[in-house]
């Protein structure tokens, strides 16, 4: 009887595997900040080329002491930065992550992040699914601004 159910668990693990797909992670990046800073953002393009929508629901970094999701949103007529708790990923879809829009904040960081070296980040979606990642920091340019999400 255990070698009859053998294939079966084999089948099912192999399905498993194959429909979860993970997100990809393109032009990450980190601001650049001047010393003394306690904050600093990172952006990055987020594709989920799965079936399924995703969300990124947290993540970590050595770097910082905490890290949280933000959007920008307009009230009252004034954009104002609002943390969230989720940054949706519909399946299918590429998510900007850039200033004036969706974007990771980096709060009591360790040392100012300097144009020139990498931060590595642990993300977490909502499936229970982490990415590591590595983002090389940038000075962010007006021009940069974004206002999707």
């Amino acid at each position: 009887m255990r070698i009859a159910a053998l294939p079966l668990v084999l089948v099912s693990l192999f399905s498993a595997t194959a429909l979860a797909e993970s997100l990809t992670v393109e032009d990450a990046r980190v601001r650049a900040v001047p010393p003394g800073s306690p904050t600093t953002a990172a952006f990055m393009d987020l594709t989920n080329p799965g079936e399924v929508d995703l969300a990124l629901v947290g993540g970590t970094s050595p770097l910082a002491g905490s890290l949280e999701l933000h959007n920008h949103v307009m009230v009252d007529g004034v954009m104002q930065m609002r943390q969230v708790e989720a940054i949706p990923v519909p399946a299918g879809k590429t998510v900007r992550l850039a200033p004036g829009g969706w974007h990771l904040m980096l709060f009591e960081l360790a040392r100012p992040p300097v144009e020139g070296e990498s931060v590595t980040f642990t993300l977490t979606l909502d499936n229970g699914e982490t990415l590591s990642i590595e983002a090389p920091v940038r000075r962010v340019q007006p021009m940069d601004m974004q206002g999707d999400g």
